[in-house]
């Protein structure tokens, strides 16, 4: 899938060292390599991502149980955010989940993450829970969110 000059596809091994880049300028407690890569080799994953030519500059990684999906980590590059990355990642996630009669996902934001809360929601996801210092550097809790549909 394209948009605009990106393009969306699944990850390869071609994609895992982009991918673990972009998790250490995103996240404070990031995966490393390893654990990227064996996200390839998991049935129970699927990861996306977003393309400017050769570059990665985004993703979203879930893993699926019988018929419900977890998004494991969503992440754009910082020069690329505010553009619709996140929100043409997370559709074209869904996407590939009903394939596979998955319904529902679920994720966990921090608690402060306001403009990735709006995204979320403008997305139908819902906060169905809360998890009390779930994130560490800092410590913060995390909201859980989940959205369904029909098949």
């Amino acid at each position: 899938m394209t948009q605009n000059n990106r393009t969306v596809v699944p990850m390869t091994e071609a994609h895992v060292a982009q991918v673990a880049a972009l998790e250490q300028v995103c996240f404070s407690d990031p995966w490393s390599e390893n654990s990227v890569r064996s996200e390839l080799e998991n049935p129970l994953s699927a990861w996306l991502i977003a393309l400017e030519g050769e570059t990665v500059v985004g993703y979203v990684g879930s893993q699926t149980v019988l018929d419900e999906a977890d998004i494991m980590n969503v992440a754009v590059a910082p020069g690329y955010r505010r553009q619709g990355i996140a929100r043409l990642l997370l559709e074209r996630l869904e996407e590939a989940l009903r394939t596979r009669k998955v319904h529902s996902l679920t994720l966990e934001v921090r608690a402060s993450n306001e403009p990735a809360k709006a995204l979320y929601a403008s997305l139908g996801y819902v906060q169905v829970g809360r998890r009390p210092n779930y994130y560490f550097k800092p410590r913060e809790d995390a909201l859980i969110l989940r959205k369904e549909w029909e098949l």
